[in-house]
């Protein structure tokens, strides 16, 4: 979704309805984060979501979140302290309009009682990354129940980069070279290198699984450069009512990936 340039607002001036999370433009597509699981992922965007509103462009401002809460992020508190720490370690690439920056994804954090249940988290975000989000106005509006059910990074990763541009008025596709793609959907240096790697354990799983439980269908095709794939043209549309109540369905295991799949074709 985009926000008409002539105007002021700022998307942490925006709030998202229930069930839905607006995660900034600038950090859906970032270079440096291939290492983080998906657990860290879906933490990073809990606490982003735990954020978010005008006190995120404050630097320095100290945000509190339960480690319940964090649960949904299908990680016990071990591994979520380990989670945390990877945010923490994790530099990326952020490129505004005018520069690009080199940033943590998160700044000081600390953890309370951990082994208790009433334990919380205490996090605060790097002040270049809060200057950066002050003013964004581009955003992916993410189911949480969505980044709850996929199973692997690689499905989230697009979930996050095609809800980024599904309700553009303007574009219905756009076209990756493979390496950018490959940054994009977090497979890490070294790995998959061969196409056929990279459409069987990456690409092909990641768009099943988000057609199945997204709010819109993606699609893809290979486009050659010579005899090899040299880029990949991913489309994109919102779905039907119809569509759209099975994906609800499928979010919350009313239904197998089998008959959700049968009730498609």
């Amino acid at each position: 979704m985009q926000i008409d340039p002539k105007t002021t607002v700022s998307m942490l001036d925006l709030r998202p309805y229930g069930g839905e999370m607006l995660k900034p433009a600038e950090l859906v597509e970032v270079d440096g984060a291939e290492k983080l699981t998906l657990n860290a992922r879906r933490a990073y965007n809990l606490l982003l979501h735990n954020a978010h509103g005008p006190d995120m462009a404050v630097p320095h401002q100290r945000f509190t979140i339960p480690l319940s809460a964090l649960k949904f992020s299908h990680a016990g508190n071990e591994r979520l302290a380990q989670a945390i720490k990877s945010l923490m370690r994790t530099i990326v690439t952020i490129r505004a309009a005018d520069r690009v920056e080199l940033v943590p994804l998160l700044g000081r954090t600390t953890i309370a009682d951990r082994r208790n249940d009433r334990g919380y988290l205490t996090y605060e975000f790097d002040p270049l990354l809060v200057e950066l989000l002050r003013d964004s106005q581009i955003f992916a509006k993410l189911q949480l129940d969505v980044i709850h059910a996929v199973s692997s990074k690689y499905a989230l990763a697009l979930y996050e980069i095609v809800a980024k541009r599904a309700r553009l008025s303007y574009v219905r596709s756009e076209t990756f070279t493979i390496d950018q793609f490959r940054s994009m959907l977090g497979v890490e240096p070294g790995k998959l290198n061969t196409y056929s790697n990279l459409l069987k354990f990456a690409i092909q799983p990641a768009f099943d699984e988000v057609n199945r439980l997204a709010e819109f269908h993606a699609a893809f095709e290979p486009v050659k450069v010579g005899r090899k794939v040299g880029a990949i043209k991913v489309a994109w549309a919102i779905k039907g009512p119809e569509a759209q109540k099975r994906a609800y369905a499928a979010v919350r295991g009313e239904f197998s990936a089998p008959e959700i799949l049968e009730a498609e074709n």
